[in-house]
């Protein structure tokens, strides 16, 4: 049991000056990191000592054509990427050709397809977010084939004991994989099915589709890291998964070489930003965010609280098997190193508050950690965060969100004070999955993204896991993760032990109240939350 301490410990080092440049020193001395993330895009530019000398963002517009469908319209996003690059080297007062090199961090499993000789896109990017695939997830994982593929595996690992055949036999789609959002795509525009008759289709997630486009077409590549996310590579060979894409008729010849995450990919075409920039990091948004962190150590955990949520655990270099709650995957290969992780998510958790803003229960979110902790409690109200359906450990694309327990006497107090619980309670579900699936222990627990600015969050989360969480002084560590990579491979930065010296903890949540002070308001949380399943089913 956790003792009650006086509260959350506070450490705000102050940076070192960086040392003004010498006549010797070389031009390039500063590194960009860049985030394409779901809500919004981010470029920060760093010195030699992780600190950032200047910054933009401009807002993602997701659109929603039909209900349950979400799309990134590409020449929008590429528009904002190019403006976020110039604003943030603008607003750091240094010049294109002072930057050594750029990491690029990205929403993953969001994808495109386009024409191979012209580059033209033959549909906006379709998100991880999005669900019209639904269908095809529900029945591809109760097909005669995927029940095969299950027994089958489990034979072959009883004789065996491979763990690829295990992984093979709990193995099941999901919305947010791309690959039934792809087969979608290929079984709906007749333009894509030509163009893949013709071997004149590309597929990329954001990182390729941006790659190909900061190179005007000369580069074509993922990392591993996105690429273990699609739900068709195979993490245990290292390539992408020839049973997979063969059971739902993905072809080879429309998906790109997967390298290493830390890697030179070409250069920024000139004509973009008048120098060559070297782009020499691509990587996923959760695992650049682990690597911001300086997650380096098997059991060390990240849990970013952003669009949605995500808990990733390092596993060293093994991949885990579980029960289908946590799934492994590529954290970032550099070289030789292979680093595993474990990760669960919630997909409405940002999205969650931003909804209850635009109701005008609010006007700023920074303002909703004091409407909460203005209540002694929600008055039995609670709110399930299902927007984009409930993922792990419940599993049900067709959920519903919902307020359930409301009275008269219900206010806008109470209602974000349920909403900002339902994300702690949804950390609880996720932390709780991973102590039961993941046999390594825990050793740090690091957050991050927005919501990790709200203390309420912070300290609930951290007394229903009872467990210390240190919230970084930079919230941003997709970008610094990003950057971190690309200073790597350009010796802009030495090792990750120099990472990890110039890393700065803002505050260290302490558990206050025992986990058994909440157990009855979860315990009716998980009732409203039963009740809002299948909700959209159909029958």
């Amino acid at each position: 049991m956790a003792a009650r301490l006086e509260g959350p410990e506070r450490r705000r080092p102050e940076p070192e000056p960086e040392p003004e440049p010498s006549a010797r020193e070389p031009l390039a001395r500063f590194v960009l990191g860049l985030d394409v993330g779901s809500s919004v895009i981010r470029c920060h530019v760093y010195d030699r000592t992780a600190r950032v000398r200047g910054s933009s963002e401009q807002k993602v517009d997701n659109l929603y054509p039909q209900p349950g469908w979400v799309e990134i319209d590409p020449d929008v996003l590429w528009a904002q990427f190019v403006a976020v690059i110039k604003d943030a080297v603008k607003a750091a007062g240094v010049q294109m050709n002072q930057i050594a090199g750029l990491g690029l961090s990205t929403q993953r499993a969001t994808f495109i397809t386009w024409n191979k000789k012209t580059g033209h896109h033959f549909h906006n990017f379709i998100s991880w977010q999005d669900l019209r695939a639904t269908e095809l997830v529900k029945s591809w994982n109760n097909s005669l084939i995927m029940k095969l593929l299950h027994s089958s595996c489990r034979v072959l690992h009883f004789f065996s004991r491979n763990q690829r055949m295990l992984t093979a036999s709990r193995f099941n789609f999901t919305t947010q994989q791309a690959s039934l959002r792809l087969v979608w795509i290929l079984q709906n525009l007749s333009e894509v099915q030509k163009a893949v008759e013709e071997e004149n289709c590309c597929f990329g997630t954001i990182d390729t589709w941006l790659l190909h486009k900061l190179t005007k077409g000369s580069a074509y590549a993922t990392d591993f890291s996105n690429a273990s996310t699609t739900g068709f590579f195979d993490p245990f060979r290292m390539c992408w998964s020839g049973l997979i894409t063969s059971i739902v008729s993905i072809p080879h010849s429309i998906l790109p070489p997967v390298k290493d995450t830390s890697h030179n990919f070409g250069s920024v075409d000139e004509e973009i930003f008048g120098v060559p920039i070297p782009i020499v990091a691509l990587v996923g948004d959760q695992q650049s965010a682990m690597f911001g962190e300086c997650c380096f150590q098997t059991g060390d955990v990240k849990l970013t609280m952003g669009t949605g949520t995500f808990l990733d655990i390092n596993t060293g270099n093994n991949l885990q098997q579980t029960n289908g709650g946590f799934y492994p995957l590529i954290g970032w290969k550099i070289g030789q190193e292979v680093v595993c992780l474990a990760e669960g998510n919630a997909g409405d958790t940002g999205t969650a508050i931003k909804w209850a803003q635009q109701l005008d229960l609010f006007k700023d979110a920074a303002e909703t950690e004091k409407m909460a902790q203005s209540l002694e409690d929600s008055e039995g109200v609670y709110f399930v965060p299902s927007f984009s359906g409930l993922q792990a450990p419940v599993n049900d694309p067709c959920a519903c969100a919902a307020f359930m327990g409301l009275k008269p006497s219900t206010s806008k107090f109470h209602l974000v004070r349920a909403i900002l619980e339902s994300i702690a309670f949804r950390n609880k579900q996720l932390y709780d999955m991973l102590q039961k699936e993941i046999h390594i222990p825990v050793t740090n627990v690091r957050a991050d993204g927005g919501v990790c600015k709200n203390a309420f969050v912070m300290q609930m989360t951290s007394d229903l896991i009872n467990k210390k969480i240190d919230r970084p002084a930079d919230f941003d560590m997709s970008c610094l993760g990003a950057a971190s990579l690309a200073g790597l491979a350009i010796g802009f930065w030495t090792d990750k032990e120099e990472l990890m010296k110039l890393r700065q903890s803002e505050m260290v949540f302490k558990p206050q109240k025992k986990w058994q002070e909440y157990e009855m308001n979860m315990e009716n949380w998980v009732k409203a939350v039963k009740r809002s399943m299948n909700w959209y089913n159909k029958m």
